[in-house]
């Protein structure tokens, strides 16, 4: 039996591009749908927000000479085409899923949060996209922000490395990985689990965060039948 109910699962948009610079790897969409079917098989709820940085990232507004907040709206957007791209993947795969944006497109439904909360009792995967729908946030701190608005168990952020670290494992390759470390311990040390923002809030909220390589075949099924995957950040 799954340890937990109902979760969220975030994305980054470079996990969606694989070990390409830009776009989608089919590989990689085909291994994420039958992890996110293995979830949903174990009769656990599942809602994924999802990044853009396989397309824009909002931070690279001054190399563009782009005002912040315009370049965090188009990094919104890219978050959008990511939700789709999944959605599609998902629903082909006979996994049922609906997206549901923060920014108001004609063609997207809208994020509501009871209706959310009605289709995760319906089995169905929900895709949160554009973030928080305003600049300045990251997908991170939405994912925080979801995970509180529908009363989620634990955040699962998957990454391209395996759990959390003392040192960039990509630059030492000595650092020592975590097992377990409390809010306040990651805190005190600059881990970088997530951003400050939502890092603060699923503190706030004792909402527990693992962090895992979505490379790891089965990885969220091992995670959510409790076996020690990544690195869970607790309270």
């Amino acid at each position: 039996m799954a340890i937990y109910s109902r979760v969220i699962l975030k994305l980054s948009g470079e996990v969606l591009s694989g070990f390409q610079n830009f776009g989608y790897d089919p590989a990689l969409l085909d291994h994420l749908v039958e992890e996110i079917r293995s979830v949903v098989n174990q009769k656990v709820q599942l809602g994924i927000v999802i990044g853009g940085g396989n397309i824009f990232r909002g931070r690279d507004a001054k190399n563009l000479g782009v005002e912040r907040a315009t370049a965090d709206y188009m990094g919104m957007m890219a978050t959008v085409m990511n939700a789709m791209a999944l959605n599609e993947t998902l629903n082909r795969e006979g996994v049922l899923s609906r997206v549901q944006s923060a920014l108001n497109i004609e063609q997207v439904e809208s994020y509501i949060r009871l209706k959310s909360i009605r289709y995760l009792k319906e089995d169905k995967v929900i895709i949160y996209a554009a973030g928080t729908g305003n600049p300045f946030f990251t997908t991170d701190t939405a994912a925080a922000l979801r995970a509180s608005e529908i009363g989620a168990q634990a955040v699962l952020k998957a990454t391209n490395v395996d759990g959390v670290f003392d040192e960039d494992p990509e630059i030492n390759p000595q650092a020592s990985k975590y097992q377990k470390v409390s809010f306040d311990v990651a805190l005190q040390k600059g881990l970088k689990v997530m951003d400050a923002t939502a890092f603060a809030l699923c503190r706030d909220q004792q909402i527990p965060i693992h962090v895992f390589s979505i490379h790891q075949k089965k990885a969220l099924t091992k995670l959510l039948q409790g076996e020690s995957i990544g690195t869970l950040v607790h309270s």
